[in-house]
């Protein structure tokens, strides 16, 4: 799979505006993904895929294959709502070891890193005043994102599930109710080649930087998602007890929807007990994809004879 990640990054270096895919192809992965996880016993052919999401045989082969980097036959095989039960039976105590033993995540090239901090509480109750935050819409491979940045790093990266630009900037601007807010597209394209060069194994030199204004106990919360690696899942149990409070899920369920920096703090990763996938804060078939696309890269799994 190393030659269709490293060919994937050539791609966006040579088209530094193409990140990802069109929205309307993301909208295609989207509907495929979810009629693939409600067919999966019955193993559906490809030509039923490309039906239901209305594209020619060959062109979905393409497009899927692009997004995911196996055919969509592999994807079936290794990517199941069953999958998701497998990998809390397998992996359910990966949290609180890495906990533990002080790491972040599992070492995979494809994983992100990211160094998280929060503002004090002067500069929370300042709300942003001083700051300067730069914003853009970009795609990626989960659709159009709003992404802002600001001298300190990134303090969001807001995912337009049925909105529009303006909605999500009214919900950016509410997180930091005095900063100064400038359009510029062409300061956050840089830090968007980072974010998915890094996630799909190119070589970051330093951490990504993300400044966060929460409370301390969504600050906590936001931590722990970070020792969560690329590939694993954990539950709000799970979470709540690696922070010390066992009884506070409601408040932990609360703290992850919460979350201003969709993927790079990853609340997607986030499970029910049950295995069940639950809502995302920017909707639960992209909650689905991002696990797809990591779990793909996890299972490792090759294209040959596919």
């Amino acid at each position: 799979m190393l030659h269709h990640v490293l060919a994937d990054i050539r791609f966006r270096e040579a088209h530094p505006r193409s990140i990802g895919m069109a929205s309307s192809d993301y909208a295609r992965i989207e509907q495929a993904i979810l009629y693939l996880d409600a067919h999966a016993r019955e193993q559906p052919s490809l030509d039923d895929v490309a039906a239901h999401v209305g594209l020619s045989t060959f062109h979905f082969q393409r497009l899927f294959s692009r997004w995911a980097g196996i055919s969509p036959k592999r994807f079936i095989q290794v990517h199941t709502l069953s999958s998701a039960r497998r990998l809390l039976d397998e992996r359910r105590s990966v949290l609180e070891t890495s906990l533990e033993v002080g790491l972040s995540g599992s070492g995979r090239l494809h994983e992100l890193f990211v160094t998280l901090t929060s503002m004090t509480p002067g500069e929370y109750k300042l709300g942003g005043e001083g700051l300067t935050v730069r914003h853009g819409v970009h795609l990626s491979p989960f659709g159009a994102c709003l992404l802002a940045v600001c001298e300190r790093g990134i303090c969001s990266l807001h995912f337009l599930a049925g909105e529009s630009e303006e909605e999500a900037l009214a919900s950016l601007r509410k997180q930091w109710p005095r900063a100064t807010f400038e359009a510029s597209a062409e300061d956050t394209a840089p830090w968007m080649e980072r974010i998915f060069q890094a996630g799909h194994g190119g070589s970051e030199s330093s951490p990504l930087s993300v400044l966060v204004r929460g409370t301390p106990f969504q600050v906590q919360v936001w931590q722990a998602l970070l020792r969560v690696p690329s590939g694993e899942v954990t539950t709000y149990e799970d979470l709540a007890r690696a922070i010390g409070k066992p009884k506070a899920m409601r408040a932990v369920g609360s703290a992850v929807g919460e979350n201003p920096v969709g993927l790079l703090i990853p609340c997607h990763r986030v499970l029910r007990k049950t295995g069940v996938f639950g809502e995302y804060r920017w909707g639960a078939s992209r909650k689905r994809a991002m696990l797809a696309w990591e779990d793909l890269r996890y299972d490792g799994a090759p294209l040959s004879g596919m």
